[in-house]
């Protein structure tokens, strides 16, 4: 697409192989939850993380969602919410889940259909249908969202809820916003969104019931994060 008589490389949702083209967003590393001053190594972490990761969610953080991928090269994967009560996580909802049809990868690029390992943060939603509760601010436009649906009927529901994940996207703008802070060939447009039954571009999908609770739950005030990828480089 010419604009200004530049050419723009096509920008796509749910990791870059949506349907639309259009300008939009993320932030300047690959890991934008990492924060200046990283959380001390702890033992009041939920399951199945290990110190590694651990390190890259902020001390701030009080809210996580943790997807457990079943292996490095698999689609299948379990999402779960915790909350921060006291010095304990505790477990408030859990779903299950798909993520990139090839599995995860640390080291995400244009269209691997991988989904990115690591943590990042949550702060823009939005979805085809108006907001069900959200207490991240929501983004509603039935066009903006449809437009990138993949044909086919198990996908036409899709995008009625998204969370995007912070993955080289600019935070407080809309999902759909395709600005890649560190470049178009590290991929973007990663979102939480409704499960169509199988693999994803390098999406995380969701039934229903999660992404509402999700929506209705995580709270900005609470800084929430996603902690993302297999269970093997989870525990690292």
């Amino acid at each position: 697409m010419l604009v200004g008589g530049v050419l723009l490389a096509t920008a796509m949702g749910c990791g870059d192989t949506g349907r639309r083209t259009s300008p939009g967003g993320a932030p300047g590393n690959n890991n934008p939850a990492v924060s200046a001053s990283p959380r001390p190594p702890s033992n009041t972490r939920p399951p199945g993380i290990g110190s590694r990761i651990w390190q890259k969610v902020p001390t701030g953080t009080r809210q996580l969602v943790v997807v457990y991928g079943d292996d490095r090269d698999s689609a299948d994967s379990l999402a779960v919410l915790y909350e921060k009560r006291g010095t304990t996580w505790a477990r408030a909802g859990s779903w299950p889940a798909h993520n990139g049809r090839m599995g995860w990868t640390t080291d995400h690029e244009l269209d691997d259909e991988r989904s990115p390992v690591g943590a990042f943060s949550l702060t823009d939603a939005g979805g085809t249908l108006t907001d069900p509760g959200s207490k991240l601010r929501y983004w509603y436009d039935d066009n903006a969202y449809n437009s990138m649906l993949e044909e086919g009927e198990e996908h036409e529901h899709d995008f009625d809820y998204v969370i995007a994940v912070n993955y080289n996207r600019l935070r407080g703008v809309a999902p759909w916003d395709w600005t890649r802070p560190d470049g178009v060939e590290r991929g973007g447009g990663i979102w939480l969104h409704l499960d169509h039954g199988d693999g994803t571009s390098a999406c995380v999908t969701l039934p229903e019931t999660g992404m509402k609770t999700l929506l209705r739950t995580l709270d900005p005030a609470r800084h929430p994060v996603v902690v993302m990828g297999d269970r093997e480089r989870l525990r690292a």
